[in-house]
């Protein structure tokens, strides 16, 4: 009796979030790659434009948004929404903001599979949020003793991009990607993990406890994200399988394909705004054959050649914007592949 009253003290509290776990964090591997993997990045590329640091800054007015968002500020922090894309921008240097965001997500019980400053790139480990878990009356009572036992089928990951802006500030993105538990045969004998759609509620709570790290109340965060109406796109979309063109401008476009990019999980190791260029890589699971056990041990093909590398590219046309997907070179390509890519980018912007 004495272990169960004490147990109902480490009830899990009731928050939306809860990624924190006791001790040594719980990583589940995930081997069921989307048709986009994540590989270690390389640590030699730079973010264009220099360094830029405090000390070579002026307090500077908050930039105006452009006409399609919504806008709401405290103190130095705002955020902007655009359709479904929620984003903040901070009137503080990159060398500032980095160490804030950083040391961020380790709070929120996150571990890093990425974490590259000279890109603005961070991404977490997958993880549970353990406040799915139904508190049932065996679970109220029991609380930590048992908390191995029980698992939600959900994981998650984060990934948090800084870019600076014109105005010697940062604008910081936070995307989700999820994936489900699922059951493989009708039997129910074993599971596989799925693909889930991205929680646009979950990036906007990150995005809320974002800014009470950076300084605002947390009234006052919950108060401008709750404020920050969805603004209906007037972005006009057309595709002929090799080029998208979009009515916005290079500006709104760069950072739409930015999103759409983490959003579905590329691999960008490198981006270069003056070119209007994301260097990627993907690997394309669509054309791969199931082999039985005798036929791999024996087979005399060469294995997978692994990711290829792409480039996705921004380019202004007569008040438009065009995205295209090169090649490694920077060439021209109409393969099945380069197709796939740029759908996947195009379904996430619509």
């Amino acid at each position: 009796m004495t272990v169960l009253v004490s147990a109902c003290g480490s009830v899990m509290d009731n928050d939306k979030v809860n990624y924190k776990t006791d001790g040594v964090a719980k990583i589940v591997p995930l081997d069921i790659p989307p048709d986009l993997t994540q590989l270690t990045r390389d640590t030699r590329y730079a973010v264009p434009g220099g360094v830029v640091t405090a000390s070579g800054m002026a307090s500077r007015p908050a930039a105006m948004g452009v006409a399609s968002t919504a806008a709401k500020e405290v103190n130095d922090v705002r955020i902007e929404r655009d359709g479904k894309q929620r984003w903040l921008v901070v009137n503080r240097s990159a060398d500032e903001v980095w160490p804030i965001v950083h040391g961020f997500w380790k709070e929120n019980g996150f571990e890093y599979v990425i974490d590259q400053q000279q890109l603005g790139l961070l991404e977490t480990e997958w993880a549970e949020n353990r406040a799915k878990i139904p508190q049932d009356f065996i679970r109220r009572t029991l609380g930590k003793v048992l908390d191995g036992l029980y698992s939600s089928g959900e994981r998650d990951k984060f990934r948090t991009r800084l870019e600076r802006n014109s105005n010697g500030g940062v604008d910081i993105f936070i995307t989700h990607r999820g994936m489900k538990e699922d059951y493989a045969d009708q039997i129910k004998s074993t599971t596989i993990w799925q693909p889930r759609p991205s929680d646009s509620e979950l990036e906007a709570e990150f995005l809320t406890r974002l800014m009470v790290k950076l300084g605002v109340s947390g009234k006052q965060a919950t108060t401008v994200v709750a404020n920050s109406n969805t603004v209906t796109s007037n972005t006009n979309l057309v595709s002929n399988g090799n080029v998208l063109t979009m009515s916005d401008s290079f500006d709104v476009t760069w950072r739409r394909v930015g999103v759409a990019l983490d959003r579905t999980g590329f691999t960008v190791e490198d981006r270069d705004r003056t070119q209007g260029t994301y260097f990627v890589r993907y690997v394309d699971t669509t054309t791969k054959e199931e082999k039985g056990f005798f036929s791999n041990l024996f087979s005399g093909t060469k294995a997978d050649t692994g990711p290829l590398k792409y480039r996705v590219v921004v380019r202004s046309v007569n008040g438009k914007s065009e995205v295209s997907v090169l090649n490694a070179a920077g060439q021209a390509e109409n393969s099945p592949i380069s197709q796939r890519i740029l759908k996947l980018v195009a379904d996430d912007l619509r």
